[in-house]
């Protein structure tokens, strides 16, 4: 499933993907795989792409939570 949340987020910030990757450790290609929903990252990562982007890992990851609300 994509993750357009983190795009967004990416994008509200101002940032590229080369931008978020140099900022949590990864390379520009893991954070477009993120994206496009053909990666799964380790809880770490969440939490590192959560911090550099100011968001909350429900905001970005956790999707159910707010299809339900």
């Amino acid at each position: 499933m994509k993750n357009k949340r983190i795009k967004i987020a990416r994008l509200e910030c101002d940032m590229s993907q080369e931008d978020l990757a140099k900022a949590v450790g990864a390379t520009r290609q893991t954070i477009g795989l993120i994206e496009t929903g053909n990666y799964n990252p380790s809880l770490k990562l969440c939490l590192a792409i959560c911090k550099a982007l100011n968001k909350t890992l429900d905001d970005l990851f956790w999707e159910e939570q707010h299809e339900n609300k």
